[in-house]
């Protein structure tokens, strides 16, 4: 599969300053579209929030104890808050529905240091985007920075109707100027945007960032599977039909052990249970969200071992040093991190 990450971007390192949790008010909600809501957080104290870059996202701590990652959509150039925008998905897993029913105006959360998987290219000398639904949010930032760049671009935005598409005020110059198709289907893919002619031809130093449901994005990749490697880039909410797929296939899975090398314990992982469970019913807490590795919240650095991948976040050169502890396993009898 088609790696989803930059190599130009350094991926964020699982380090204490990344762990550190930031202590923000949610200063306003805003309605964007049908059931689209811009949550801005802002911190609590007034001192400027961490930079970030256009792909980023952070990991907003609900009351509940539930972690959920959602993307940045205001301009990087931004330092005193931060923006995302979330869609209410009642068949969900629960995120979506607390942050619309629970969270108001000056409530204090937590959230995380924003960290990027989805990074622009800094090789590319043209962008294409295309996002489906609640995918445009981190699109936006994204094309404030090639704005910015002053790099040509084109968006195609896919939502099933204009009143389910969040931005459209912000995005109607660009519209006017050309620069931003809309393709509404109206629940019908078939009438939706052709994926296989609008990905057939690549021209020169371009590059290809996606976001949206898994079925979209799978149909994406089929479509642009002959693209050169390196100049794809996604990121998902799910884990992909094909990883699934791959990991029913997988033989029977074998125990191994693992070695906590700044906690000094070593702990057995049986078939069935991932790292992450036997940490945490040994009394080692780890943050994780989606647990199926995509959302990159669990990503640790190994010292020893070879893990068994199955992620969609990694590319092959942060294989070598992270790994995603909420699914992957081990094909060495001991994997050594470093926790």
């Amino acid at each position: 599969m088609e790696t989803v990450l930059m190599r130009e971007e350094a991926l964020a390192r699982p380090d204490d300053e990344r762990q550190k949790k930031l202590y923000v008010t949610l200063k306003s909600i805003t309605s964007l579209a049908d059931d689209i809501n811009a949550f801005e957080f802002v911190s609590a104290d007034g001192e400027p929030l961490p930079a970030f870059t256009a792909g980023s996202h952070i990991d907003v701590h609900l009351p509940d104890a539930t972690i959920r990652q959602y993307s940045l959509c205001n301009s990087p150039d931004e330092r005193h808050r931060y923006v995302v925008a979330v869609l209410r998905d009642p068949a969900g897993r629960g995120g979506s529905v607390a942050m619309h029913d629970t969270l108001r105006a000056g409530d204090k959360l937590f959230i995380s240091a924003p960290r990027n998987h989805f990074a622009l290219s800094k090789s590319a000398r043209r962008h294409v985007f295309i996002a489906g639904g609640i995918g445009i949010t981190p699109v936006m930032a994204m094309i404030a920075e090639v704005r910015k760049r002053g790099e040509p671009f084109h968006l195609f935005y896919c939502a099933r109707t204009p009143q389910r598409a969040a931005f459209l005020d912000r995005l109607k110059t660009l519209i006017e100027r050309g620069d931003v198709s809309l393709h509404f289907d109206n629940g019908d893919p078939r009438n939706g945007l052709d994926l296989a002619s609008t990905l057939e031809r690549r021209p020169a130093d371009t590059h290809l960032y996606y976001c949206g449901p898994g079925r979209f994005m799978d149909a994406i990749e089929a479509a642009s599977a002959h693209w050169p490697a390196g100049t794809r880039h996604c990121e998902r909410f799910s884990a992909s039909g094909a990883i699934k797929e791959s990991e029913a296939a997988t033989e029977t899975e074998t125990p191994f052990d693992i070695e906590l090398r700044r906690s000094q314990k070593i702990l057995t992982v049986p078939p069935g249970e991932s790292i992450v469970d036997v940490m945490r019913a040994n009394g080692v807490e780890v943050d994780t969200s989606c647990c199926e590795g995509y959302c990159g919240t669990c990503m640790t650095r190994y010292l020893a071992g070879e893990p068994l991948h199955r992620d969609t976040v990694l590319d092959d050169e942060d294989r070598e040093e992270f790994v995603m502890i909420c699914c992957s396993r081990s094909k060495s009898p001991k994997l050594v991190l470093d926790l």
